[in-house]
């Protein structure tokens, strides 16, 4: 069984790596961790004009960037190890990727040719959840493949 596990470091998605690694699951089983981190914007306020903005914006940017990098690295590292402690067998590989988190999941899903998704009920975003939708209602309503959307504990 190929296994697409797509979390954000959240709460939400550590309970996802949880229920995954509490799943009897063959020797043979692959598990696939990503983390989507979506590009950082950074608000100006309308008393700076580009000019005055231009110089650092770059250097910002880039930092953001960085630190989200650097931060998916370490949640995709810490779940895969967490995987690993309760089977040791299984075959598992790290991904980290910036971009849209609903459209990443399902292409990552295809290419790796996931039979499941294991993805949070919520994850980081407040916001991004209120204008665009929840990822994970999304995940579960296009995948082509089956989809287990774990809920934290304070849900149950």
């Amino acid at each position: 069984m190929k296994i697409l596990l797509a979390i954000d470091g959240s709460d939400f998605s550590k309970s996802a790596v949880k229920e995954l690694a509490k799943m009897p699951l063959s020797n043979d089983s692959e598990i696939s961790v990503m983390n989507v981190y979506e590009h950082p914007t950074v608000w100006a306020p309308d008393l700076l004009t580009m000019e005055t903005v231009r110089p650092y914006y770059k250097e910002v940017i880039s930092r953001a960037e960085k630190s989200a990098e650097k931060s998916a690295e370490k949640t995709v590292s810490e779940a895969a190890n967490a995987l690993k402690n309760k089977n040791g067998t299984l075959k598992i590989t790290t991904s980290v990727v910036s971009g849209l988190p609903k459209k990443e999941i399902l292409e990552q899903a295809e290419a790796f040719g996931a039979d499941l998704i294991v993805l949070g009920s919520q994850g980081h975003g407040a916001l991004s959840r209120f204008l665009l939708g929840s990822v994970s209602q999304y995940i579960a309503t296009h995948a082509k493949c089956s989809v287990m959307i774990a809920r934290n504990e304070d849900e149950k």
